[in-house]
């Protein structure tokens, strides 16, 4: 009883002490010349921008999963966004004449919080803990066999300059799905990583035919890597939950390197996610 009492003390001392640590906000650029699209992983329910020269745009009668972002030139402000179940994300918004970058899929570990204020069982916390520790030493284990295996399940490969991008592997292991994948560089420039997401894209059938693509939030990541050397090759897994799609679905890996073009999307059919090994 004594144990837990400390444990607990020391659990509210440390989300105590996380609460007061500042909060480091990402950056998104916009201009008025296109829309930068914002998916979240919850509906939106409120939208605000702290400036009149940037301006959110979101489905206030049927709520949405994404937003689209516009600004004019003028000072930098910031982006509030309230979603469904009530978290809250925050950003800086700042005006930009080219776009690197027009579609941010944010995952739920960018939450900065929750607009009604949790309370906390610490010795639920501790228990879940120790629950979510064995479940990472267990990620880890498994991850690490199958990268020593060479166990693979179809040709599913994308090349763009010397960039090879691959699944290897595809394995169901109770409840989750397991990415075996391979980046190889085959070019004389190192290759710096920006992002590596798996999307579920989704075909809309009619007059205007277009794309809708939902972000699945990895659960664990193995050997992800932030650069890929001349010459060599990083083989890396990514733990999903468990999910499977239609014929008119396929998954999408997209690769985007961090200040360069070499970007990569290899689509995946919903035969391989359905049938894993």
């Amino acid at each position: 009883m004594k144990n837990l009492l400390l444990i607990s003390i020391f659990l509210s001392i440390t989300a105590l002490t996380k609460a007061q640590t500042p909060i480091t906000l990402d950056t998104i650029y916009a201009n008025d010349q296109k829309n930068v699209a914002l998916f979240f992983p919850e509906p939106i329910r409120q939208g605000i921008t702290g400036s009149d020269n940037f301006v959110f745009t979101y489905n206030r009668e049927e709520e949405q999963y994404f937003g689209l972002l516009q600004a004019k030139p003028g000072k930098e402000s910031n982006l509030l966004v309230v979603n469904r179940n009530g978290s809250v994300f925050s950003y800086i918004v700042k005006y930009k004449e080219q776009l690197d970058r027009l579609n941010y899929f944010i995952p739920k570990s960018k939450s900065i919080g929750n607009e009604k204020p949790i309370v906390v069982d610490s010795a639920k916390v501790y228990k879940s803990k120790i629950k979510l520790g064995n479940e990472v030493y267990y990620y880890q284990k498994f991850c690490s066999f199958l990268l020593d295996r060479k166990q693979r399940i179809g040709r599913i490969k994308k090349l763009n300059e010397g960039i090879v991008l691959s699944v290897e592997n595809i394995v169901f292991d109770k409840e989750e799905l397991y990415f075996v994948i391979q980046i190889e560089n085959k070019s004389t420039l190192d290759y710096d990583l920006n992002f590596l997401n798996l999307s579920v894209e989704t075909r809309k059938k009619g007059k205007k035919k277009s794309l809708q693509r939902l972000y699945q939030e990895p659960v664990f990541t193995y050997n992800l890597p932030s650069k890929v050397a001349e010459n060599e090759t990083e083989r890396l897994v990514y733990v999903l939950p468990k999910f499977s799609i239609s014929n008119d679905r396929r998954a999408v890996l997209e690769l985007n390197e961090k200040n360069g073009e070499r970007n990569l999307k290899l689509k995946i059919s919903h035969r391989f996610i359905n049938n894993p090994n």
